[in-house]
């Protein structure tokens, strides 16, 4: 693909960052835009040296949806009106990659940018945030996986409240349901968010995506199984000189300098 138009993505220290860049438009979702950001994920997802992969908007908005003006424009070119199905599985990439993703929720959130946020393994908001379904008042049922991924956040009840009252909800009480892990005021979000990533990026490569693989693997497998999974796992991760030095450091009362994964 041609360099991105609709998003930035940058690697640095373990950490990927995908920012949504269409804030003249309030970072409405386009073809184009859908398609990019599939193509970033699918390589975040196959590269070893992602960590952590942040996903957050340029701007005063997080995503609020598909850009009606662009998708209702005789003048947009085919490309924006029209896409393959792979790339609408944007949430199911943040959801399986074994990077551990975290959706930073700047501002509005709502529609399809609601689903990309919901398929990522955590949610953090600044608390001018607004999160809306949305799909039912534009006469669609919905698309990137949001009756997948909300009822498993919030509950099977709340998810259909949401989906079908389409009432606008603040970050405040998205972490009251179990939507959002934190809120942070606006004038700390990105420090706090800048923070939070640098503990998980400073974390042990090989435990952290074991765990988050532990968690993709459990949601499809019956409980013995998957308890058989993590043991033959935990085996293989309690050998490794990376929980050695975890102990050692622990024991020795300093951070642990675990090895980078190339």
């Amino acid at each position: 693909m041609d360099g991105y138009r609709t998003i930035r993505y940058e690697l640095a220290g373990g950490v990927a960052t995908l920012t949504i860049n269409r804030p003249d438009r309030f970072n409405g979702m386009t073809t184009r835009m859908l398609r990019e950001t599939h193509h970033a994920l699918t390589g975040a997802a196959a590269d070893p040296a992602v960590k952590v992969l942040v996903m957050t908007g340029a701007g005063k908005a997080f995503c609020p949806g598909a850009d009606l003006r662009a998708a209702t424009s005789t003048d947009e070119p085919p490309d924006n009106v029209a896409t393959d199905l792979a790339a609408f599985h944007v949430p199911v990439l943040l959801h399986d990659m074994p990077a551990l993703t975290i959706a930073a929720v700047n501002g509005a959130c709502a529609g399809a940018g609601m689903g990309w946020a919901c398929g990522a393994d955590i949610r953090v908001a600044a608390r001018s945030a607004m999160f809306n379904t949305a799909f039912l008042n534009v006469a669609v049922a919905g698309d990137m996986g949001l009756p997948w991924s909300l009822p498993r956040l919030v509950g099977a009840a709340k998810a259909r409240e949401l989906s079908f009252f389409t009432e606008k909800f603040t970050a405040d009480e998205a972490a009251r349901i179990g939507l959002v892990a934190r809120v942070w005021d606006d004038a700390v979000f990105s420090d706090e968010v800048a923070a939070m990533v640098a503990r998980f990026a400073g974390a042990s490569p090989v435990a952290l995506r074991t765990l988050k693989a532990h968690y993709v693997a459990a949601e499809r497998m019956d409980f013995g199984t998957y308890v058989d999974l993590e043991s033959e796992r935990h085996q293989y991760i309690v050998a490794s000189e990376d929980t050695r030095e975890a102990f050692r450091a622990f024991m020795e009362k300093r951070p642990p300098v675990f090895k980078r994964v190339s």
